[in-house]
């Protein structure tokens, strides 16, 4: 079967069908990117009969007597969507109507395209050509409900003979021109006609194939196009919110803000994460349209409580006091401007899990700022977000739906925190991601933030960082700036003329730019003990320690400074995070109780054991059932995490952990450490969590595991063995089928 048709389609109809509601504009391709002079080019060559392309459109399946969802208007849902040909669509329709169209600055604006029928030529009007009676100034009035063709002609001859003389055959030109103009409206365009029943990734595909100057579509534009056609308000209310956080406000209530100017894509995905709580937009296109898996069709009412879901949903993301709240996090967390923030996804990601946390889950607001301010610096000072954010943000949804209480909640995020820095992350990775020149280094961003969390002030001044670094205040001149310690002239000077080692991170500190010019390309050993003569030792101590400045640092060899001076800032940056969640670090992780986890029998995150060495027939160890343990470990870290029961059948019935015969819990927690230590590897230790816990007065080793950091394999003989979990058991992959998996989950 044929996934399109083919149709010639007057400008008129196409008009028509626009005004009717037959044909969704804007769609996929907003706002409008044309410059005016590409439509005066489209009008020229439709008047001259050139060839002008065709028309890409795809069937929406939406009923006839559908209405849109989240509006109180009653007009028709588009049955047509436009997917290529948007740009000549529009064009058309806003000369011919005399509509405005929105620019990419939110803005609106009337085109307006001049004609000369004496020359024909098409111009852009502008202030001269208003004026020049040679012109049309906008040809728009030519097809407006009252127009009357034979008076208009005959005045516009008229006014034009007053200041030039005009033959017969100039008057019959002009009128010709004219009425040639106005019957453009009879131009046919072939139309390309997608079926509905064909899904985006072929919309997609066909998309980039004919249209090789167009930007490739993604999975937002897909969404936002379904939200032209059923929710038109909602894709409104998100354009609206962008456009005013991107303006400064004037007084009034504004979305307005200093950190991020989001798009619409990213304000949508802020919806899709509360709503429907995913991060990876490939599957959520498929059921805002109500796809229903079982017939492979549309389903109107699926649809309807998909889009329901959203709307409520938006109502929370677009609300300001939730926003600016939110916001307030991140000023929390020592961060006070778009200049600090590397990651644009941690901010929108966070703020899903914010509203999570008040709506979902009744956090109250203040506890739940805290908690996200916590969860922003570690995600902005780790990267969480930058490489694959849907597929991490995708896992860490996973660990935070469907959770017991707002209890569970906070202390799920907070593990997640305590999980990610570690005491190696401080002193080995930390320091690693230190020794870089890249002046957007999300590390460097959290040392800035630690200062000012510790309210430290400039180096070798008085002014606290905190009070200089007001991104609302700008001057000629940047009132901090960072300054080479060992400045870059005289590191030259010594034979030193790598950029990228004269400009390591570890060789700026936040100083006033008087300051900064006065120390030019003096020596450290020249400049600096003129600066700290006068301060007292106490003053001298402080300073040193929160610019991580190694003792006497001004006489060290450059490249033994740097080594000291990263591990020196990796310190006060966790000096930072420690005052950051003074009084708010995590206990013991908070469990789902054994009862719950054994009621509910297994799943795809619970698997019960009666043993974990010794074979219940046979009485002896048996090599066998580590394995079993092992693989279902690994299953649950390469899927989404999960909860292993020692001492219960497969039935539930609890039977204890004695049959293992380990001489106390001690022992059989430390067998099973090393038992991941060496056949897992201990990269995978803080993800593994072991407690001992009573169940109908028997013991129970309960294994709760993370969704791991990277590929698992268990070590089985000479092989390594790679499991996965889905449903209620535990699959081996093998090839090809291990490549795949692992791209799609880690990467």
């Amino acid at each position: 079967m044929p996934i399109f048709t083919t149709s010639n389609i007057p400008i008129s109809s196409l008009i028509e069908d626009i005004d009717k509601g037959k044909i969704g504009l804007p769609e996929l391709q907003r706002p409008f990117v044309w410059p005016n002079v590409n439509v005066r080019d489209l009008l020229d060559s439709l008047y001259r009969g050139y060839p002008a392309g065709f028309l890409l459109f795809w069937k929406t399946g939406a009923e006839n007597d559908l209405r849109g969802i989240g509006t109180d208007l009653k007009h028709a849902v588009p049955e047509l969507a436009i997917v290529d040909g948007q740009q000549r669509l529009t064009s058309l329709y806003a000369v011919v109507k005399g509509a405005e169209v929105l620019r990419s600055n939110f803005k609106k604006e009337k085109i307006q395209i001049a004609f000369n029928p004496l020359s024909e030529r098409f111009d852009v009007a502008d202030a001269a050509i208003k004026k020049d009676r040679a012109y049309i100034p906008d040809i728009s009035v030519l097809w407006e409900a009252e127009f009357k063709p034979s008076a208009y002609r005959k005045k516009f001859i008229a006014e034009l003979s007053e200041i030039r003389e005009l033959s017969e055959s100039d008057n019959e030109k002009i009128e010709g021109a004219i009425d040639h103009l106005r019957n453009l409206l009879n131009y046919s365009f072939v139309a390309l006609t997608l079926a509905s029943s064909v899904d985006e990734e072929t919309i997609a595909e066909v998309f980039v194939r004919i249209n090789g100057k167009g930007k490739a579509l993604n999975q937002a534009d897909f969404i936002m196009t379904l939200m032209s056609v059923f929710w038109e308000d909602g894709r409104k209310e998100l354009e609206d919110f962008s456009l005013k956080a991107s303006v400064p406000t004037d007084g009034q209530s504004s979305p307005f803000n200093h950190f991020i100017k989001p798009s619409p894509d990213q304000m949508l995905r802020a919806t899709i994460g509360l709503a429907l709580k995913r991060a990876r937009l490939e599957n959520v296109y498929g059921a805002l349209r109500g796809k229903d898996a079982g017939i492979g069709q549309d389903s109107s009412e699926k649809r309807e409580f998909q889009f329901a879901l959203m709307r409520d949903a938006q109502k929370t993301v677009l609300n300001l006091g939730n926003w600016h709240h939110f916001l307030n996090a991140l000023k929390l967390a020592g961060y006070r401007g778009q200049k600090m923030i590397s990651s644009e996804a941690a901010i929108i990601f966070s703020y899903v899990l914010y509203l999570m946390g008040i709506r979902d889950y009744s956090v109250h607001r203040t506890e739940m700022r805290q908690v996200i301010a916590e969860f922003f610096f570690m995600a902005a000072m780790t990267g969480r977000f930058t490489n694959s954010p849907e597929t991490r943000f995708e896992a860490d949804l996973g660990m935070l739906r469907d959770l017991p209480s707002g209890d569970v909640f906070v202390a799920r995020l907070r593990e997640i925190c305590a999980t990610t820095l570690t005491n190696d992350y401080w002193e080995i990775t930390l320091p690693s991601q230190l020794a870089t020149s890249a002046s957007r280094s999300p590390s460097l961003f959290a040392y800035q933030a630690a200062l000012i969390m510790l309210d430290a002030p400039i180096l070798f001044g008085t002014l606290k960082i905190n009070t200089v670094v007001d991104p609302a205040i700008q001057g000629s001149k940047a009132s901090l700036e960072q300054h080479h310690l060992f400045p870059r002239g005289y590191l030259e000077d010594n034979n030193v003329s790598d950029l990228k080692l004269i400009n390591q991170i570890a060789n700026f500190a936040a100083v006033e730019w008087p300051t900064n010019l006065k120390i030019g390309k003096k020596a450290p050993s020249e400049y600096v003990p003129a600066l700290v003569a006068n301060m007292v030792p106490a003053q001298r101590e402080r300073t040193n320690k929160l610019h991580a400045l190694p003792s006497v640092w001004w006489d060290m060899p450059y490249q033994e400074f740097l080594i000291a001076r990263r591990l020196k800032m990796a310190q006060v940056v966790r000096e930072g995070w420690e005052v950051l969640t003074q009084g708010t670090k995590p206990s013991a992780p908070i469990e789902v109780s054994l009862t719950s986890l054994i009621t509910g029998g297994e799943s795809g995150a619970v698997e019960f054991k009666s043993t974990l060495r010794v074979n219940l027939h046979t009485g002896q160890p048996d090599e066998k059932m580590h394995l079993s343990a092992l693989k279902t470990i690994a299953g649950f870290l390469n899927a989404k995490g999960g909860n292993l029961l020692v001492g219960v059948s497969d039935d539930g019935t609890v039977i204890g952990i004695s049959s293992d015969g380990f001489p106390n819990e001690d022992k059989m927690g430390l067998h099973l450490v090393n038992l991941i230590k060496d056949r897992l590897g201990d990269v995978f230790l803080p993800y593994v969590h072991l407690h001992f816990d009573e169940q109908d007065g028997e013991r129970v080793l309960a294994v709760r595991c993370e969704a791991g950091p990277k590929p698992a394999f268990v070590k089985d003989g000479n092989q390594q063995r790679f499991y996965v979990r889905g449903g209620n058991a535990t699959a081996e992959l093998t090839g090809n089928s291990i490549t795949d998996y692992v791209k799609q989950r880690f990467q």
